[in-house]
């Protein structure tokens, strides 16, 4: 048995450095198995320790993984006239679960894919429920069976618990950007609110009336997803601002360097920070805003080198969490997610935990 993890397509060994400490931080051993720009990884470990890593190691902790479930098989010549059988029969003893996901992997031939996904769905489904493995109707608070194609004779079979994965398939979640979005980063930030920010906690930390700023603003992509919550933004660049979002009468903007503004007020809920600037020193300027608490909530983008790249990720929060500690800063909670729509960057949420 093994677990299998879904990343972005050349980011296979920074999944695979990071599922191999974090199971051994839980005293789980194995090995990676991934090629490169595949955009899967498998960590091969023993049958209960994949079981083991699927409950206790939460998949929303992991940077570069979308998803994780447990392999149960690795189908390998289904025949094309009939591939419902063998994965029906591959999946036989597997306890009941309550929804069926038929994926891909995230690359060009996975995509190409989808309409085998299509046709196979409807009889699949119909066969898994005959045969006791998937209920008659959706459970939500039942494991998920996985059942990902990775060519039209090959598919790898799981499942995942409920309580601990991605809840959208494939890890990848739909996300909406606003109408007239001056630029596609707005995407970014986009998907940290609806991924990064707990569920529980959402109307708490985002509603309209807000105060935020966005440092390096410009042309506001970041910025339109503000104003889209009802945010009120001081947009913070020496270059120009989109005007549509200035005739909205959300945004001021200022024409100054992010690494020297600071507002009037300490009334400041949301910072949000997309600046091409070196990360360590975007890590260090928002550990100040904390320690100077003029935030509550901030949003940020840390840009990735080109090799090293996990480990120059644990750098970079590791400098802030040593930040933090100089100015004897408690109470907060940092995470880390490469988003589906980042690309060589990270997206990273400090935040004050919340009052009982």
């Amino acid at each position: 048995m093994a677990v299998l993890l879904y990343c972005r397509a050349g980011f296979e060994a920074e999944c695979a450095a990071e599922i191999q400490e974090r199971a051994a931080a839980l005293g789980v051993y194995g090995y990676c198995k991934a090629q490169p720009d595949s955009a899967l990884v498998t960590f091969e470990c023993k049958p209960e320790e994949g079981d083991h890593l699927a409950r206790k190691l939460p998949v929303s902790s992991l940077i570069f993984a979308r998803q994780l479930f447990v392999r149960v098989a690795d189908l390998n010549d289904l025949p094309v006239d009939d591939r419902v059988a063998p994965i029906v029969t591959a999946l036989a003893g597997t306890q009941l679960c309550g929804r069926l996901w038929i994926e891909t992997s995230d690359t060009n031939d996975g995509r190409s894919l989808s309409g085998l996904c299509k046709k196979i769905s409807k009889p699949l489904t119909v066969a898994l429920r005959e045969s006791g493995i998937l209920a008659d109707k959706e459970i939500t608070n039942r494991p998920v069976l996985h059942v990902m194609f990775r060519s039209t004779h090959s598919a790898v079979v799981g499942y995942s618990y409920s309580y601990n994965h991605s809840p959208f398939p494939m890890g990848i979640p739909r996300i909406r950007t606003p109408k007239g979005a001056p630029s596609r980063s707005a995407a970014k930030l986009a998907e940290g609110f609806k991924v990064m920010i707990p569920e529980a906690e959402y109307e708490a930390r985002v509603s309209s009336g807000m105060n935020a700023v966005d440092l390096g603003a410009c042309p506001g992509g970041w910025t339109s997803v503000l104003v889209y919550y009802g945010m009120m933004v001081s947009a913070v660049d020496n270059g120009a601002m989109d005007e549509g979002l200035m005739e909205t009468g959300q945004v001021k903007h200022f024409r100054e360097d992010g690494f020297t503004f600071l507002p009037k007020k300490r009334n400041i809920r949301w910072l949000v920070c997309d600046m091409v600037e070196k990360p360590v020193r975007v890590a260090h300027l928002m550990a100040d805003w904390f320690i100077g608490e003029w935030c509550h909530d901030a949003m940020f983008n840390l840009k990735l080198p080109m090799k090293k790249r996990y480990a120059a990720v644990q750098q970079y929060l590791e400098a802030i969490h040593n930040r933090l500690a100089e100015e004897e800063v408690r109470g907060y909670e940092l995470s880390a997610k490469h988003l589906y729509h980042d690309r060589e960057e990270i997206t990273v949420y400090l935040r004050k935990k919340l009052k009982s």
